[in-house]
């Protein structure tokens, strides 16, 4: 990349950092004030390698990350745009093609439909072409990172992008000083059924998984306008699952309403798997395909996450499993002890008490 591109991208987090649109700015699906992080532009030019990736690629995914962060662009629509550069181009502001794309150019390997040869090249130009064309799929973050990507790029294999999203990621975090790259959108609604049908679409698209007895049919149900007797599920735990999988690419679940299924285990029918009509808590047995320890880095992930936005009287298991990982932090949420074989998060078992989410919900 060349000095002048590199001022270019200085200046452009400078008016973002004066504008004040970097954590507020509007324009995305779903966005709130933790979605939009920025990079130093500046600084990754001398960073250290992060997966591999240095000098002027870290210098590129900064310029990919602001161009985000004008539109609104929350933190994991940005760690796409990142994977989709990585997965096109290797983070290089390339000229050439290739022999599926002859005109192909830049990051994003744009033909020239997408714009001018100049603006094409333009780390920043190319970016806020893809993040234009990323917002406007339906639902772009319910669907996993590389069917996304795949929607904007319109390329022969839609799992390309797959194996570059977990470096994305660690990019994007590094570049953002540390910071949560995966805060997850918490802008999700409150009407259950169409909770229910994104969470259908992750379960056939295999983002959701399940286990035997299947608690997976319970959201199914849901969907459909189906009532089954002791099958429900509450809302709020609803919403968790959304924000959970707007966070990870995969999510693992065991148990929803064991009222449904006949389970007693653990806390048998003190459990709020089961109390009230069931259906008032989730356990998840893996995130990103890794098995879940309660004091796992994804586990912690999502529990800091979900902390805040947590209805009042809601709680999350496994405290000794962190607390023999040495693991503690500030929590608003009450902690209890539970196996350390997954991750449980529950609400009240009255229904009462909303969850925190965005005012616009």
């Amino acid at each position: 990349m060349g000095k002048r591109a590199l001022q270019a991208g200085v200046v452009l987090l400078l008016v973002v950092l004066f504008s004040g649109v970097l954590l507020l700015g509007g324009g995305g699906s779903g966005q709130n004030a933790c979605a939009a992080v920025t990079a130093d532009t500046a600084a990754a030019e001398t960073a250290n390698a992060v997966e591999g990736y240095s000098g002027d690629q870290l210098v590129n995914a900064a310029a990919i990350m602001n161009a985000g962060a004008v539109l609104g662009v929350n933190a994991k629509g940005q760690t796409i745009g990142v994977m989709t550069a990585m997965g096109e181009s290797t983070l290089r502001n390339i000229e050439y093609g290739d022999t599926a794309g002859p005109d192909s150019r830049g990051l994003f390997q744009q033909r020239d439909t997408w714009g001018t040869l100049a603006e094409r090249m333009n780390p920043t130009k190319a970016a806020t072409f893809f993040f234009e064309r990323l917002m406007k799929v339906p639902n772009w973050e319910t669907l996993s990172p590389t069917e996304a990507a795949h929607r904007v790029q319109i390329n022969a294999d839609p799992n390309h992008y797959t194996r570059f999203y977990a470096a994305a990621e660690k990019v994007v975090t590094a570049l953002a000083g540390g910071g949560d790259a995966a805060c997850a959108s918490t802008s999700v609604g409150g009407d259950a059924q169409a909770l229910a049908k994104g969470l259908t679409a992750k379960i056939d698209a295999g983002q959701i998984t399940g286990l035997s007895p299947d608690h997976l049919r319970e959201i199914r149900w849901i969907a459909d306008g189906e009532v089954h007797p002791n099958c429900g599920i509450d809302t709020r735990i609803l919403q968790v699952i959304t924000i959970t999988t707007n966070t990870f690419e995969q999510v693992g679940i065991s148990d929803i309403n064991r009222l449904c299924t006949g389970q007693r285990p653990g806390a048998g029918n003190a459990s709020m798997h089961v109390i009230n009509g069931g259906g008032h808590a989730v356990d998840f047995y893996s995130l990103d395909r890794i098995p879940v320890t309660g004091s796992d880095a994804n586990s912690t992930k999502l529990l800091k996450i979900l902390d805040p936005l947590m209805a009042d009287g809601s709680g999350f298991g496994q405290s000794q499993c962190r607390a023999s990982a040495g693991l503690t932090f500030p929590m608003q949420t009450t902690e209890f002890p539970d196996a350390c074989n997954h991750f449980h998060v529950q609400v009240d078992g009255q229904g009462t008490q909303p969850m925190k989410l965005d005012a616009s919900n």
